[in-house]
């Protein structure tokens, strides 16, 4: 196995720009030039903002701050410590008014645990730390920078970025994914025009990590301007290659471009690295020189007001946590152009409907869309399926959308993973040309949220399984435990009358002819005292047979090698009592 026979041969077309192409795609209309013409503005500190504690894929940390804390912006709100965790950190200085759940950007809304921050006006910053020389950093040292400053993928769903860059495999290309190929999406277009530079940097921080053969910039060729800007920043660099990608929807997606580039295909279930590749979006490129160069956490990013529903459609640096109302202010929101309020987070493919005004921007948001009613209408009802066959023509995975929808609506979850569901990228190019009008996007997400939670439920069943098999492994080995030492002490017992000889049958003879004395001293007395009454006669006699039973008694279990009875003792004593008082 050698995943390197074929570099040389890719390294050649790649430099005459001679590439390879996906299966499938689409080409919906751009619509990029509304939002892209004007510089990056810059937003106004917010009165309130509201970060959730986690904004990627993975475990939330634990809390570091309580209701009531005064923040410094910056300031780590969370811990990294679990597995796939990134912390997240303040926006703003001010005060932790309220740590609870709220609506969360989902598709689902479902409200999810989050730190209300109120603004005091002042936006100071806590103490930055930023790396002198990253060239002369540790490989450790640096990816510790970019998991405490909070970095996942910011072009996807949100990867923890230090995870994907702890690499000890090898690795032939680094790509930069500055494809952007969702529709009237522009904020990484923007980025790379205005900040090629800082892009570079944080590149060349992941080449000092990872060491890759040869580093390619891929950018689609309708952004001639982000070409000519990353083309002129990364010239001196030998390994570096920026690289025009013919324009086709989802040319973006991690295994379409690499497919594209490389010819390679990454395997089912498999991961870029299996065919020796990493990649990274633009955007992350940026957060991680941030990071490492000046010492910030990813506390912002660009975010794309675009949509006629927008009288000034823009791209802004909005801080995250920051209100999706407040942006709709910033962009002059026009309700004339809405006959119901819709806005989607996201583009028109990939991206969903907003549940509230009040959904805060997180990491991974790169776009508000504000549709008219005119210009993308709202989905008409679903009708029954037609079998043309027109979805599987532009899956860019190569699956089969219509077996997999129908898997899906029939809760057939096992023959749905048999079809390779998780392969889908969800690029909504099968439901873009559906006829019928079928959201099967939204059918293979809930397809794959039931297979999670089966998955989560049967791993909890599973542990819970184990702890009781544990249990009742203990308990059995206690009272294995538990019968081995009678039985052993039964046998010391029985080794120890064997061993006694005649002993305990004279111990039971003199305990007889104890009784028999006692009992004819009593007769004795009784005869030397005739006012005693008949009764008390009866009684004594009882009393004396008693003490002798009981006597016995105690002797047998004294020769058995059981321990006395108390009562043998204590009436034998009672009975010498008695006697003498009579």
């Amino acid at each position: 196995m050698t995943v390197f026979a074929n570099y040389d041969k890719i390294i050649e077309r790649i430099s005459l720009n001679q590439l390879w192409d996906f299966p499938g795609g689409v080409h919906p209309p751009q619509q990029k030039t509304l939002s892209n013409q004007a510089s990056i503005e810059h937003l106004q500190v917010e009165k309130t903002y509201y970060v959730p504690v986690k904004q990627h894929i993975g475990l939330e940390g634990k809390l570091l701050v309580s209701e009531g804390d005064k923040v410094l912006k910056g300031q780590t709100l969370t811990t990294s410590e679990a597995p796939f965790s990134v912390p997240v950190h303040a926006p703003t200085s001010g005060t932790v008014t309220k740590i609870a759940n709220h609506v969360s950007a989902h598709p689902s809304g479902i409200p999810e645990l989050t730190v209300i921050i109120d603004a005091d006006g002042q936006d100071t910053w806590i103490e930055l730390d930023p790396v002198p020389d990253y060239a002369k950093a540790s490989k450790s040292e640096l990816i510790e920078r970019i998991c405490d400053a909070g970095i996942s993928g910011m072009g996807g769903a949100g990867f923890p970025t230090h995870i994907k860059t702890n690499n000890s495999k090898p690795l032939e290309f680094l790509i930069i994914n500055g494809i952007e190929c969702e529709p009237y999406i522009s904020s990484d277009d923007r980025l790379m025009r205005e900040h090629a530079w800082q892009i570079r940097q944080g590149i060349d921080i992941l080449v000092h990590i990872l060491q890759p053969k040869q580093v390619i910039v891929a950018v689609e060729d309708n952004k001639p301007e982000a070409l000519e800007t990353m083309s002129i920043a990364c010239q001196q660099k030998i390994n570096y290659q920026v690289v025009s990608v013919p324009t086709k929807y989802p040319a973006g997606g991690e295994k379409q471009l690499i497919q594209v580039l490389t010819s390679r295909e990454v395997p089912a279930n498999g991961l870029p690295i299996d065919v020796a590749c990493i990649m990274y979006n633009v955007a992350t490129c940026y957060a991680i020189a941030d990071a490492i160069v000046e010492g910030k956490p990813l506390i912002e990013r660009v975010v794309t007001l675009t949509g006629q529903g927008f009288k000034s459609p823009k791209n802004v640096w909005a801080r995250l946590g920051t209100p999706i109302q407040s942006l709709l202010i910033y962009g002059d929101y026009d309700e004339s152009q809405q006959s119901s309020p819709r806005f989607i987070m996201g583009g028109p493919m990939m991206g969903f409907t907003m549940t509230s005004v009040l959904t805060p921007i997180v990491k991974i948001s790169n776009c508000i869309l504000v549709p008219a009613d005119d210009e993308l209408p709202n989905p008409e009802d679903e009708r029954a399926c037609i079998r043309c066959s027109a979805c599987s023509d532009v899956c860019p995975a190569s699956l089969l959308p219509q077996q997999l929808f129908w898997y899906s609506k029939a809760k057939e979850l096992e023959k749905a993973e048999e079809y390779n569901l998780f392969d889908c990228i969800e690029c909504g190019a099968c439901a873009y040309v559906c006829p019928s009008e079928i959201p099967l996007v939204h059918y293979y997400r809930q397809a794959k949220a039931d297979i999670r939670n089966q998955k989560e439920e049967k791993e909890k069943s599973d542990k819970a399984k184990i702890r009781f098999e544990a249990r009742k492994a203990r308990l059995l080995k206690e009272k294995e435990h538990r019968e081995e030492k009678h039985r052993l002490a039964a046998e010391a017992r029985k080794a120890s009358l064997s061993t006694d000889g005649g002993g305990a049958k004279d111990k039971i003879a003199a305990a007889l002819a104890r009784a028999k004395a006692k009992k004819e001293a009593f007769a004795k007395q009784a005869s030397n005292a005739p006012h005693m009454t008949d009764s008390a006669e009866s009684e004594k006699t009882k009393a004396v047979s008693v003490s002798e039973i009981s006597t016995e008694v105690a002797v047998s279990q004294t020769a058995q090698g059981a321990s006395p009875a108390k009562d043998g003792p204590e009436d034998d004593t009672a009975a010498n009592k008695e006697t003498t008082e009579l």
